[in-house]
């Protein structure tokens, strides 16, 4: 595996990005499709595909939320402790003035960038793409869900 950084950082889960969902979309497709050709089963297609459609929400909902939610808690443990490991000093007072997305950002960077960069995050109210991009030596994450 190459190394990571901002272009190749994003993770695909094959079962859900390139075979369950499509399959739904293909399943929403096709019983709209046999609604609008079998009138009298109208009814019973468009169900059919709003069911398709309620599981298929419903399961990218429940797949993201568990994961990520504990995995956003991880990510600001981690920024905590490497913080206070390189500086000396608690995080907190900094995390608190920058999103969720702007600390998740910062992980990327390198201990020996992190605390400037830090700072300049929230100084000058970098985004968490910014940041992500002021990065020059890219510390990777390849446990990210």
């Amino acid at each position: 595996m190459s190394g990571q950084n901002y272009k190749n950082h994003v993770r695909w889960y094959t079962a859900h990005h390139f075979v369950f969902y499509p399959l739904a979309l293909v399943l929403m497709v096709w019983s709209v499709y046999q609604a609008i050709q079998n009138k009298e089963q109208c009814l019973l297609w468009l169900t059919l595909a709003a069911v398709v459609a309620l599981v298929a929400w419903l399961s990218f909902m429940l797949r993201q939320h568990y994961g990520m939610r504990l995995q956003d808690r991880l990510v600001l443990l981690e920024l905590r402790y490497r913080y206070f490991v390189v500086t000396g000093e608690r995080f907190e007072p900094l995390e608190k003035r920058l999103s969720f997305g702007q600390n998740a950002a910062l992980r990327f960077a390198s201990d020996r960038e992190l605390p400037a960069l830090a700072r300049r995050a929230v100084d000058e109210k970098l985004s968490g793409t910014d940041i992500k991009k002021a990065v020059t030596d890219w510390k990777a994450d390849n446990g990210r869900i």
